[in-house]
């Protein structure tokens, strides 16, 4: 900008640019400015050299970019690859889910402890109406498909569940929030007594989806055997 003086000593806007913006698309997305569930807008923009305001030449292009349409902020569009927090919810209640189903399918459901520890953890992730009953009968069914659950096992068709879950959660979880799921799922291993082979197996299979590593691990399914 080349900015020239009125006779009042403001300075006037004598050359400069101008973008005008093209939308190019919508939807709702987590804005980091407001904090919460926002809808938004994705710009593109066409720069423009101006002359006292008024728009001559071209100066190429701009954006895209996502703009919030609470605050009116501009994001790059890398903003859009963060879950809303519905969205979230929903992945976690999922994720929850699927953990439980694959350490009572290490572990049989024989024992009620171990049905009610998950039952109550599925429900507290979001699952409200989840019965012990339920789970058993989704367990009884894994074990009828040898493809996932084989010797009492975690298959590869359930272990390409857990990774289905988890793999996208992940990056969204802090370490203590992905840390406390593997607790989680080890508590739910532990309610009919110490972890079977088949049982570890399921959590460490647990553990690497989270992205946790092999040490952390073993020191976190130790921890969950030491009572709080």
């Amino acid at each position: 900008m080349l900015p020239v003086r009125g006779r009042d000593g403001q300075a006037l806007r004598f050359l400069g640019t101008r973008t005008a913006w093209t939308p190019i698309g919508d939807g709702e997305f987590f804005c980091p400015g407001c904090g919460g569930d926002r809808n938004y807008q994705r710009l593109t923009g066409r720069r423009r050299l101006t002359l006292l305001g008024v728009p001559l030449l071209p100066r190429g292009t701009a954006g895209p970019v996502v703009e919030c349409a609470a605050c009116r902020h501009h994001y790059g569009t890398d903003v859009l690859d963060h879950p809303t927090t519905r969205r979230f919810s929903a992945m976690l209640r999922d994720a929850v889910h699927t953990v439980a189903l694959a350490v009572l399918a290490a572990g049989g459901t024989s024992s009620r402890t171990a049905l009610e520890t998950a039952a109550t953890a599925v429900r507290a992730a979001g699952f409200d109406g989840c019965t012990e009953d339920q789970l058993a009968a989704l367990v009884d069914a894994l074990a009828a498909d040898t493809g996932r659950v084989l010797g009492g096992e975690c298959g590869t068709s359930l272990t390409i569940e857990l990774h289905e879950a988890l793999d996208p959660l992940a990056p969204h979880l802090a370490r203590a929030g992905r840390e406390s799921l593997l607790l989680q799922a080890a508590r739910i291993a532990l309610a009919d007594g110490p972890y079977t082979p088949a049982e570890r197996d399921a959590l460490t299979t647990v553990g690497a989806a989270l992205t946790i590593c092999a040490d952390d691990v073993t020191r976190l399914l130790a921890a969950a055997r030491t009572p709080s």
